[in-house]
């Protein structure tokens, strides 16, 4: 018997277990039911070792020992995220929590629901056909991907409990026709760079602003010259993409205010392009706060980093022909995506490689008719968006399938 021919016993399972996150998501750093549900089910199939906490935060390790063979892990994160939730399912989301002082509505809306719910339906299915693989399972629930800090909060302490691995595997739902599996070697997701640009000006009374150096108007004139990178000065055969994402500045509109501060978020897949626009953001900033009369230059702290997530075209030469025999013609080729993940650094750490693949979340003739109409980028809604909300079927038996598949490619028997 094939391991999935068994999936219908574990889809009842999976759709209430993915209903039930949905519905309870927790931010980064902060999944602590969530975290204290993944060890319980994965306690409730009786594999060898479940362990809490797991570096920094709320990481969750399982651990399934199946006799002799290559080590196996395969991560899902648990995070959700600060918004809102449409009304679009009757388990939507209504949890709030306390950010910066106020109070956020959080939502799942990256899809990290259906990771979790889809890698314990696997574990299930893996767990009760021992027969049908052997070697080590690793199964990670980790904490903050959104914040990529993550992984990488996780490793020291993964290491602790497993010395060595022979490869990471991950997917990520999308918003793909919801039967679809995406697969591709090479480089598929960016790195992300964001930064703090902070600009000092001289505060004073707004009907006044010729006693004034007005840290508004640099930060307006820096985030307009920013434009320019990309389109000037990245090569156009390369991928890049800089983003102001935040600008906060005073407190009254009569008051000229003594600071700006710009939030950055920069993607890139080459090291050299990587170093380049650093480098113009360096040089746009202080020569625009020059220009202005600062007196002092600005401050520009690095917060955040994560690597190109780069498929190790070994591990996708093993997956390709298992997704092939598993999905047919809805295996289709992975575009490079400017988004940006952290599962790759689970991997970095043991040197190993890795494979990180995508499945759809939309309704298949929902998804063909906004290809037919065109419609594509204003009718299905993606990752992060209010409405990006999974259809419940196919979408979580591709998953479930998908991951089974990858794993029973490396230890199957």
């Amino acid at each position: 018997m094939r391991v999935l021919d068994d999936l219908a016993s574990v889809r009842p399972f999976t759709e209430e277990l993915y209903k039930h996150l949905h519905a309870h998501p927790e931010l980064s750093d902060r999944e602590h039911e969530t975290a204290k549900r993944m060890a319980a089910e994965l306690r409730a199939t009786g594999i060898d070792e479940v362990h809490e906490g797991v570096g920094a935060s709320t990481g969750v390790v399982g651990i399934v020992r199946n006799g002799d063979g290559p080590t196996i892990l395969v991560r899902a994160d648990m995070d959700g995220l600060p918004v809102v939730e449409d009304d679009v399912v009757e388990y939507r989301s209504t949890q709030t929590a306390e950010v910066d002082g106020g109070i956020v509505g959080v939502m799942h809306a990256c899809g990290h629901d259906v990771h979790m719910a889809t890698l314990q339906g696997s574990v299930r299915l893996l767990v009760q056909h021992r027969d049908a693989w052997s070697g080590t399972l690793v199964v990670v629930f980790q904490p903050a991907e959104e914040t990529v800090a993550g992984a990488r909060a996780m490793t020291d302490a993964l290491r602790a409990l497993v010395p060595s691995i022979d490869a990471a595997l991950g997917q990520h739902v999308a918003p793909y026709p919801a039967s679809q599996v995406r697969l591709s070697a090479g480089p598929i997701m960016a790195a992300v760079d964001e930064l703090i640009v902070t600009v000092h000006g001289r505060g004073g009374h707004g009907s006044q602003p010729e006693t004034t150096i007005d840290p508004v108007v640099i930060a307006a004139s820096i985030v307009l010259r920013l434009q320019t990178i990309v389109s000037r000065e990245v090569p156009s055969s390369q991928q890049a993409v800089v983003t102001v994402g935040t600008i906060h500045a005073g407190t009254k509109s009569n008051i000229i205010a003594e600071t700006a501060r710009l939030g950055l978020s920069i993607r890139t897949y080459d090291e050299t392009v990587r170093a380049q626009i650093h480098a113009a953001i360096e040089r746009i900033v202080q020569a625009e706060c020059q220009a202005a009369g600062a007196t002092q230059p600005a401050t520009i702290e690095h917060t955040l980093w994560a690597p190109v997530t780069d498929n190790d075209p070994g591990v996708v030469g093993t997956l390709q022909p298992a997704f092939d025999a598993e999905f047919g013609g809805d295996v289709v080729p992975m575009e490079r995506l400017s988004g940006s993940e952290d599962f790759s650094e689970l991997a970095a750490a043991y040197g190993a490689p890795y494979c990180f693949w995508f499945t759809g979340g939309i309704d298949d003739a929902r998804h063909a008719a906004a290809v037919e109409a065109g419609t594509v980028l204003t009718d299905i809604p993606t990752n992060h968006s209010p409405a990006f909300v999974p259809v419940l079927q196919p979408t979580l038996d591709t998953a479930v399938r998908a991951m089974t598949t990858a794993v029973l490619a490396h230890l199957g028997r």
